[in-house]
């Protein structure tokens, strides 16, 4: 008689005879060599494109593997962000300049008498919602415009291009970055095997390697960096006319970063630092500032250049294409909750009003999947555009009903289009009447896995970005990718590295190897788009070696950045009992004319009296602060106050320690036996050196804070440690 019985694909068949190893082990991954296989068991033949049509064509939604990845990746982790998890937010306005009709007919963009309410989102990208805001890492810059069609997020970064060109990567990418699985270290770090096995073997990450290892990775603050769209999106006007554009952010007061040795320690000292110094800005009145910026290309030069504009490793240099200022952001109110706003703010690249659409770009194509999916995870279902925070300004009228956590009680029997009972309300809106309509691309191509020999140029663009650094800026890449490589303990992955570097700029390998301890490769291996499609032909996926067209782009150095402005710039000055009344009274009026911040730091906490007897508040103690938190040092003049701050180990700490990290420091004639008891060499013929200003002039003090950093002093062997 057969036997009817059927085995759960849960179960394994066995005998009393079986192992129970054997039978546990059918529930661990296998070892090694076995075929890549989505989560139904179908090999993968190509884990390295999503399914376009052609090979500049769109993400087509049919492409399971792409969709069955991205949302097993979205859904990893609960409740926080699997990315950009920690981050900190702000409310205000943005304001136009100057109308574009020309270019789109986006409303907000052509109306100059309209204030756009904002809410700004900046972040991390790999640490946790407890991390510290000063790891080296990308920082997330995420813009919601509260339009009056609608909402539009711009959910962009503080760096012009990523780490890979097609989204089904993305998942890899973040899993390498993440701390190790085996014992979740290090915490918010790239300093370790995984993350740069995967970038030797991923030479597309060249160009967004050099920005990360850059001082872009450890902004000042916020306030004080760069922000862009990274993709190439588009505009319509209302004729119809499409022109490619790139998003920019540009702060007034200019792109400023920290040094890493103070990074490390104000990890230490704050790990809010960023989160602080956005916070207290704003109550303080002193409102950040950007100007918004467009780079435009017309479809008649899409292909003009030596780059694709739709490959996300790539930026338009502004010496080809220059940005256009037309309009600035102004964040002026705190959120009322932290939780309520900034971490149940749900950003979309997919949410835009007419005239702004999408392009080909493979890794906006799968963000434009993986969003939604990940606030539906997040934010417990489909009707996370309730919460306050994600309301848009302009009605809401559609048919979607009920859903976890539904908020809107609709009244109308009617749930569906077209119907007649409800006069066939809401209906749909003509384009003339405001309604969306995608831009009419014509496509003509083969559905394929592949991606464009126009992509595969991975290092020009590195290579330009390196030449365009200042020499302090170039040393702190060499000493940023020491520090990274010289954490991971595979040395076949710093050698393969090495070899990578070799193909952006020879001096820049063997400096990295010098610190490293290892040889150049004499001949470093051909750099492949790994990993191969299963079937493909290796050689067609060989990085093309092209030599950068522009050599060199001054807008990449924040050498070049303004620095006129002291604005908000946190003043330490150390100060105790017997401190020059007047001298101080002076210093401090003369810094807060100028937008400063100046802070007293003392002995013992309260309050200090003056040479005069007069009481005057203590802001921080030595050791209830640290130099690391401060933009600049002045030490006032009065004998007993510079006796007493002279017997402090701690306080000379704090002038050696900010003369090492390329600060201004000012003195009195008096202050200036501080500045010698600290150790701060002389300069050449006993000149002091630069950024430092010794003749109580409060005017030549701003003037040297207004440059930020002094970073030719980090080289000189007489910096104190």
């Amino acid at each position: 008689m057969k036997d009817n019985k059927t085995t759960k694909p849960s179960e394994s068949i066995s005998t009393p005879d079986n192992n129970k190893q054997e039978q546990l082990s059918a529930h661990k991954e296998n070892g090694s060599g076995e075929f890549l296989t989505t989560n139904q068991g179908v090999k993968i033949n190509d884990n390295q494109n999503s399914l376009k049509a052609g090979e500049r064509g769109a993400t087509l939604l049919e492409d399971f593997i792409l969709r069955e990845k991205i949302t097993h990746f979205d859904h990893e982790r609960i409740p926080e962000r699997i990315v950009h998890a920690r981050g900190s937010g702000a409310h205000g306005v943005f304001e136009l300049y100057k109308a574009i009709p020309e270019l789109t007919k986006a409303g907000f963009l052509n109306d100059t008498a309209v204030k756009t309410p904002v809410f700004v989102r900046f972040s991390t990208v790999a640490g946790s919602r407890g991390s510290t805001d000063l790891a080296r890492d990308v920082r997330g810059f995420a813009v919601k415009f509260y339009t009056q069609e609608g909402n539009f997020d711009l959910v962009g970064n503080n760096m012009p291009v990523f780490f890979i060109q097609d989204a089904i990567k993305f998942p890899d990418l973040v899993h390498a970055v993440k701390p190790e699985p085996h014992n979740e270290i290090p915490q918010a770090a790239s300093a370790h095997d995984t993350f740069w096995d995967f970038i030797s073997l991923m030479p597309e990450s060249a160009h967004m390697i050099m920005w990360a290892m850059s001082d872009r990775g450890i902004p000042r603050s916020y306030r004080m960096m760069e922000g862009f769209g990274v993709h190439t999106f588009r505009f319509i006007n209302a004729e119809g006319k499409s022109s490619f554009v790139k998003f920019h952010w540009k702060p007034l007061l200019g792109v400023h970063s920290v040094a890493w040795d103070e990074a490390k320690k104000i990890s230490g000292n704050d790990p809010d630092f960023h989160r602080r110094d956005l916070w207290d800005a704003i109550e303080a009145g002193a409102f950040p500032e950007w100007e918004f910026g467009v780079q435009i290309v017309s479809e008649e030069d899409e292909q003009k250049f030596d780059f694709d504009i739709l490959d996300p490793t790539k930026l338009i240099p502004e010496e080809l294409v220059p940005v256009q200022i037309i309009g600035k952001m102004t964040l002026n109110r705190n959120p009322d909750n932290f939780f309520a706003e900034t971490e149940q703010v749900a950003f979309h690249i997919g949410h835009v009003v007419p005239g702004i659409d999408f392009t080909n770009d493979p890794l906006l194509q799968g963000r434009l999947f993986s969003y939604t999916d990940t606030q539906l995870l997040r934010l417990g279902g489909p009707n996370f555009h309730e919460i306050p925070i994600n309301r848009p300004i302009s009605p809401l009228h559609n048919n979607q009903r009920d859903g976890h956590m539904r908020q809107t009680i609709n009244t109308s029997r009617t749930s569906y289009e077209p119907n007649s009972i409800s006069g066939n309300d809401p209906k749909q809106a003509t384009i003339a009447e405001g309604g969306f309509n995608s831009y009419q691309e014509r496509i003509d191509a083969r559905k394929i896995r592949d991606r464009s020999e126009s992509f595969f140029d991975h290092f020009s663009q590195a290579t330009m970005f390196f030449n365009s650094q200042s020499e302090p800026e170039k040393n702190h890449i060499v000493d940023a990718l020491r520090f990274e490589l010289g954490k991971v303990e595979r040395e076949e992955i710093r050698k393969r590295m090495l070899g990578i570097l070799t193909l952006i700029d020879s001096s820049l390998a063997e400096k990295v190897a010098a610190g490293l301890g290892l040889e150049v490769p004499a001949e470093p291996e051909r750099p492949i788009n790994h990993g191969v499609p299963a079937d493909a032909d290796p050689a067609k996926y060989e990085s093309r070696i092209v030599k950068p067209s522009l050599e060199a782009s001054a807008a990449l150095s924040m050498a070049n950045t303004p620095k006129d402005s002291i604005k908000t710039r946190m003043i330490a000055i150390l100060a105790t009992d017997g401190v020059n009344g007047k001298e101080l009274d002076d210093l401090k009026k003369a810094l807060l004319a100028e937008g400063a911040m100046p802070k007293i730091v003392a002995t013992h906490g309260g309050f200090i009296k003056d040479d005069k007897g007069t009481a005057v508040k203590a802001d921080f103690t030595f050791l209830t602060t640290a130099s690391v938190l401060f933009d600049a040092v002045y030490v006032p003049g009065g004998a007993a106050s510079v006796q007493a701050i002279a017997a402090e180990a701690d306080a000379l700490h704090f002038v050696t320690e900010a003369f090492k990290h390329c600060k201004a420091i000012g003195a009195s004639s008096e202050g200036e036996d501080i500045l010698k008891a600290a150790l701060i060499p002389a300069g050449p013929k006993g000149a002091t050196p630069p950024g430092v200003v010794v003749n109580g002039k409060a005017a030549d003090f701003i003037a040297a804070v207004a440059q930020h950093r002094f970073w030719e002093r980090e080289k000189k062997p007489d910096v104190p440690a």
